[in-house]
């Protein structure tokens, strides 16, 4: 079954003992809480590690107005940005000079991709990203709805330590970057 944004939402209030939700329009306590906090909760979620998941590249489309001062080009960001990794030049991921600036990168390179995270869909949510989102959408809906900052506290723990384990899970899915250079080696040689 494809998780959506109401799917997921529904299952942090089931843990934290609510009511689940039809949409977040309903107009009842609980889905009125979860439509003001899941989309806030999602994006620090998804900001707070590369998720593997969650990177993407892009070849930015250059802005005509150029910056002020600093860089000579402007570039757009992508519609699904959350947070810059790294930038280059074209073919490449990483090694550009820049600065994100409002809605746009600036760069001295007529040509950029960029390496980001972005803003998946729901449904490609792996499970440990979605249990880790659960955990922090029952903490953060504990206290409008319970009151009992007590449980909110507990839960709060419970999601540090989801959240570990998913950066743990997430860490195993790419290979170990080594050290490409490094001046110990290279006066070995």
């Amino acid at each position: 079954m494809a998780l959506t944004a109401i799917g997921i939402s529904n299952r942090a209030l089931v843990k934290l003992g609510a009511a689940p939700v039809g949409s977040f329009s309903d107009g009842t306590a609980e889905a009125e809480t979860a439509g003001a906090l899941y989309e806030a909760t999602r994006d620090a979620l998804l900001s707070a590690h590369p998720w593997s998941f969650a990177i993407r590249q892009a070849t930015l489309a250059r802005l005509e107005d150029a910056p002020v001062a600093d860089y000579d080009y402007a570039f757009a960001l992508p519609a699904d940005f959350i947070a810059a990794l790294s930038a280059g030049g074209p073919g490449m991921g990483r090694g550009l000079v820049y600065r994100i600036a409002g809605q746009c990168l600036q760069a001295g390179s007529q040509a950029v991709v960029l390496t980001y995270i972005a803003r998946p869909d729901e449904s490609g949510f792996p499970p440990f990203f979605t249990a880790a989102l659960v955990a922090r959408l029952a903490a953060e809906f504990c206290l409008p709805l319970t009151e009992s900052t007590a449980r909110a506290t507990t839960l709060y723990q419970l999601a540090d330590q989801e959240f570990r384990r998913a950066r743990l899970i997430d860490g195993q899915q790419d290979t170990r970057s080594g050290f490409e250079t490094f001046s110990l080696i290279e006066a070995r040689n």
